[in-house]
């Protein structure tokens, strides 16, 4: 490990396990959670029981509220819910970190309103500070457990990536490069949608054949939206593309998926907010990816029958007719 001490923005789940990732690389890893109450619980149950049970954290992982205690770090990932991260880079900004800290989005999402992608808000509170993104089909409760694993870093500047795939690289969690920082991030964001349109099948028991149907013409929709917003189709034929997209529709971990299949059984949208600790951010994502799609005027049948249920109270069953009774084209349409 060539960085002497790790910062992580975002005690959740993710967060804590890329915590115990690195911090088995033998730096010191400073895990900062907004709730204090949290972090006291942490320190004393020696594990995340909220987020991530059953999973110790080793003595180098020091769980913290405040962010000051993050800001002296070579790198920080920043871990937290799309919709919190402006605010929470901001008061990071706050705190001081050097200018040559290194600043690793680790979150899967896009801005409501603004269309940004996260590593753009991160830019804003930090334009001086090399910047780098990190997705791919990782769940937390495999990461944790130290199942094979392989994700993609984004980054322009080819040394830096090179530096950040050694730093992640263990027996058991392999790190890939690429300078589509766009498309990694776009990748990411976007398939928490469409696994929310695969849990939606799930839970009305539609079984196998729709389900691949789905998420074969999911993978076509996402690319055409990725390539439209800046990312490149090659990187959405990789990790952060297919592989994020396959893990999140198909993993009993994926919140997104369970929310859509929650849908699917009849529960509201309100109800099962209400319900979850942690967020599915397919959900806000759906709305901002469809304000995009808008704007720039493309064609997303299937994005825009996910909005429709989660935002105007159309029926899942609603839904699936809409896109069964679509009229006929070429599959490569």
């Amino acid at each position: 490990m060539s960085y002497k001490k790790i910062g992580i923005v975002g005690a959740g789940s993710w967060g804590t396990a890329l915590g115990i990732l690195l911090a088995g690389q033998g730096a010191p890893v400073a895990l900062w959670g907004h709730k204090p109450e949290h972090i006291d619980a942490m320190k004393a149950d020696g594990e995340n029981m909220d987020y991530l049970p059953g999973v110790k954290l080793p003595g180098n992982l020091h769980p913290t509220a405040l962010l000051s205690d993050v800001a002296d770090a070579d790198v920080i990932l920043t871990v937290t819910p799309s919709r919190a991260t402006r605010e929470v880079m901001e008061k990071l900004a706050a705190a001081g970190p050097r200018t040559n800290a290194i600043l690793l989005s680790c979150t899967k999402g896009i801005e409501q309103g603004s269309g940004l992608r996260i590593s753009e808000i991160i830019a804003a509170s930090f334009p001086g500070n090399p910047i780098a993104v990190l997705s791919g089909p990782s769940h937390a409760e495999e990461v944790s457990r130290q199942m094979p694993t392989a994700v993609v870093i984004g980054c322009r500047e080819e040394t830096l990536g090179r530096e950040l795939q050694q730093a992640f690289s263990t027996k058991h969690f392999r790190a890939y490069t690429s300078d589509d920082v766009a498309g990694i991030e776009l990748g990411g964001a976007l398939k928490n949608v469409y696994a929310i349109a695969a849990g939606m099948g799930d839970g009305m028991g539609l079984g196998d054949n729709s389900k691949c149907a789905l998420v074969t013409r999911s993978l076509a929709e996402l690319i055409r939206i990725g390539i439209a917003l800046g990312g490149r189709r090659e990187t959405f034929q990789g990790l952060s593309g297919i592989g994020d997209l396959m893990v999140t529709c198909f993993s009993r971990h994926s919140r997104n998926r369970g929310f859509g299949e929650r849908l699917g059984k009849g529960e509201s949208v309100a109800d099962i907010k209400k319900s979850m600790i942690m967020i599915a951010e397919g959900v806000p994502t759906a709305l901002s990816t469809y304000e995009l799609a808008r704007k720039i005027g493309l064609e997303t049948p299937i994005l825009d029958q996910v909005y429709a249920v989660l935002y105007e109270q159309k029926s899942p069953r609603e839904a699936m007719h809409h896109l069964l009774t679509r009229d006929p084209r070429p599959e490569e349409d």
